[in-house]
């Protein structure tokens, strides 16, 4: 079978676990996209399938979309005030889905596209220009194949030191955890190491896949809970994709005002 640009496909020899967009193909190898988890591969034309529209419907991220997280059914004689969210993220597929469902959910959120290698000189200047409550550093990211089963070592991923280094300069900016809180990491990022740098919530505990809309889903959580009100972070956990195994983090308060009246 001719694959080409921008075909969805699955592979073979991962049982098809995953749907991919070739973004591009060198010989007889196609350099892969995830169509809604945060991981970029290559593989040998032979071993793709090609998938039709059918097999490509995400029930997960329909339901995301076009449901918001926040019961707004308290008495109409009170406010809200979010916070303000900023993204930074290496992919702008990913970054514009980010962007509509904090939309869908009346969230202030700025994007910008930055990649994963530049996140560390950008971060600081976009921090001062935004001056947000709640910074999401994310794009791409992988444990490497050949990697000598040495999950500490931050050699061993494809981006984890590039989102590492981020996160320390956004801390070194702002140490205070309560005007400042961090999410981090991609697909099967060094969760251990972005914690140690600074970051409250990042994945991958378990070095899995992550859906490209989890880290958005704690960035929202947190800013429709109650300013001081603790966020039950096993529940939060729960919201995503691949719960503990992809995403974890501290124990936080909500970041949203409530005022009285209206």
């Amino acid at each position: 079978m001719e694959f080409k640009i921008g075909d969805y496909v699955t592979r073979n020899s991962y049982n098809n676990d995953v749907i991919f967009i070739i973004t591009d193909i060198k010989d007889d190898e196609a350099i892969l996209k995830g169509y809604n988890v945060r991981l970029v591969a290559n593989s040998p034309l032979d071993d793709l399938r090609l998938c039709d529209e059918g097999m490509r419907k995400d029930d997960f991220l329909d339901e995301l979309v076009n449901e918001s997280v926040l019961d707004r059914s308290l008495d109409e004689d009170f406010f809200y005030l979010p916070p303000k969210l900023l993204q930074l993220d290496g992919d702008p597929d990913y970054l514009e889905k980010c962007l509509l469902f904090y939309k869908n959910n009346r969230v202030m959120a700025f994007g910008k596209v930055v990649k994963e290698i530049d996140l560390e000189k950008n971060v600081v200047k976009y921090l001062e220009e935004y001056k947000p409550d709640i910074l999401i550093i994310t794009g791409h990211d992988a444990y490497l194949k050949n990697a000598k089963d040495d999950k500490s070592d931050l050699k061993n991923y494809k981006n984890s030191i590039n989102f590492v280094k981020a996160v320390l300069a956004a801390r070194k900016y702002e140490k205070s955890h309560d005007k400042l809180l961090i999410i981090a990491g991609a697909c099967q990022s060094n969760y251990e190491e972005l914690i140690k740098a600074g970051a409250d919530f990042a994945s991958s505990p378990k070095r899995v896949n992550i859906h490209a809309l989890d880290p958005a889903i704690i960035a929202t959580t947190i800013s429709l809970t109650e300013k001081n009100k603790p966020v039950d972070v096993i529940k939060l956990l729960e919201k995503t994709k691949y719960g503990k195994d992809g995403m974890g983090g501290l124990m936080v308060n909500g970041f949203m005002y409530v005022g009285y009246p209206r």
